[in-house]
């Protein structure tokens, strides 16, 4: 792709409306533009990093057996008065009415409609385990939307929800879906931490946040730092080796501010072990057992012809959220440099010619480089602007593909100047650029 041809509106300084480092790189290079107060339309270069996150959080949830649907955005007010929080809910839902004088709302979660959709599909025990996912867009109306896409009132959001005979059987589905968050966050170079934390509007008794840590987190958090020696790359989809796993991770102590409690925290974890920080919230995951489908009516037929209640479990992760939470972690904003994780970075390598108007060579060698990273399945920006050498280059900083050609004087002969981008340069072929790439993609 010509960077001339892209629509890739950069700007010169960072915007005065952004804080913090995300929104303010999302619009200074065009990943993003404000349509209103908290609600964005996203652009091609942002719509990349987006999707490409999804396809992770995607595939991860298909590992463990999730299917997946799509819900409306649009929802009946009826059962949510059945549930009983339609009032509860609070200003931060959105009711409307359509034509016929009928309330409606735009979803801020759905499991009543996943409820609804289940009651009415399946009666017997036998069709249990049943989880179910879908990624939509959310609506909540927040009342001082901030920050970007962080604190927004319009999102992008995968929720999933279990369905089970019992509370074992429903512990089995909340441990698999706690494995998953920890797979997706790591194949997104994030580390991020699974902390207790209260149930809040959704409800139920056992809750988990997953907190990345950052300066500019919303989330104060208290834990000990030896959670961040564990290690889940073996754990299978057994009931004992997850519940193991889920164990590993709550014999340290691990709390976000709502449920930190002072004198537990200084005599369970040492002084040395102990941290304090804040934290960006980026998945979180419910059980709540028969609170929904007890009011609701969701039961299944259980052998001897009696009903019982489906055990109900609810599982988010903020797929828009991430984009500004992996630039908040990832970002230089001392050097103005965004190095994407390669699994979702919008290209996988930036090809900067050096160009005047009387030379094209350096653009045409640009060009027939690329022909031959398209036939690898690598996705390439090229600088075909006349612009000079350093304005190239902390553009295409910004823009943050993981690697770097620079065509210019030095490249002659078989080899290319290549960087991954913040590192020092070398001179490889491009063969062995290609070989890099490959590998480095194939490991996620």
């Amino acid at each position: 792709m010509l960077l001339s041809k892209s629509f890739i509106p950069i700007l010169k300084n960072n915007p005065s409306e952004a804080k913090i480092k995300s929104h303010q790189l999302m619009l200074r290079v065009g990943m993003m533009k404000q349509a209103s107060a908290g609600i964005y339309s996203w652009l091609p270069l942002g719509f990349k990093v987006m999707k490409k996150i999804e396809e992770i959080v995607r595939q991860e949830q298909n590992k463990i057996g999730a299917q997946e649907i799509l819900m409306p955005t649009i929802q009946s007010s009826e059962i949510w008065k059945e549930s009983g929080r339609y009032e509860d809910y609070g200003e931060e839902m959105l009711r409307i009415k359509d034509r016929q004088n009928r309330d409606m709302l735009y979803g801020p979660t759905n499991e009543e409609q996943v409820t609804e959709i289940f009651r009415s599909s399946l009666k017997s025990y036998k069709s249990l385990p049943q989880l179910l996912y879908h990624i939509q867009w959310k609506f909540r109306d927040e009342i001082r939307p901030r920050f970007g896409i962080m604190r927004g009132r319009e999102f992008y959001m995968k929720d999933a929800y279990s369905f089970d005979i019992s509370d074992e059987e429903a512990f089995y589905s909340y441990n698999k879906f706690f494995l998953s968050y920890l797979r997706t966050f790591k194949r997104l170079s994030l580390t991020a931490i699974p902390m207790a934390a209260d149930t809040g509007p959704i409800g139920g008794n056992l809750s988990h946040e997953f907190i990345i840590l950052a300066e500019t987190g919303e989330s104060k958090i208290f834990t000990d730092k030896r959670i961040f020696d564990l290690n889940t790359n073996e754990t299978e989809l057994e009931k004992n080796s997850l519940e193991q796993m889920r164990k590993k991770y709550e014999q340290y102590y691990s709390v976000t501010d709502e449920k930190f409690n002072k004198d537990e925290f200084e005599k369970v974890v040492s002084e040395e072990n102990r941290l304090i920080t804040k934290g960006i919230e980026v998945g979180h995951i419910f059980y709540f057992g028969d609170k929904y489908s007890k009011a609701m009516g969701a039961s299944v037929d259980l052998p001897g012809g009696k009903k019982d209640f489906v055990k109900m479990g609810s599982y988010g992760i903020g797929v828009s959220r991430l984009v500004g939470a992996i630039i908040e972690a990832k970002y230089d904003d001392k050097n103005e440099i965004m190095k994407w994780p390669s699994s979702v970075a919008p290209y996988d390598i930036a090809l900067v010619p050096m160009i005047n108007k009387n030379d094209t060579s350096a653009l045409d060698k640009a060009i027939n480089i690329n022909k031959e990273l398209i036939k690898n399945n690598i996705d390439s920006l090229i600088d075909d602007t006349e612009e000079n050498f350093s304005s190239k280059i902390k553009k295409m900083n910004l823009i943050g593909a993981p690697y770097q050609i620079i065509i210019g004087k030095k490249s002659e002969g078989d080899l290319l100047e290549f960087k991954e981008i913040g590192k020092d340069t070398q001179n490889l072929s491009l063969t062995k650029i290609i070989e890099t790439i490959k590998k480095q993609k194939n490991s996620n």
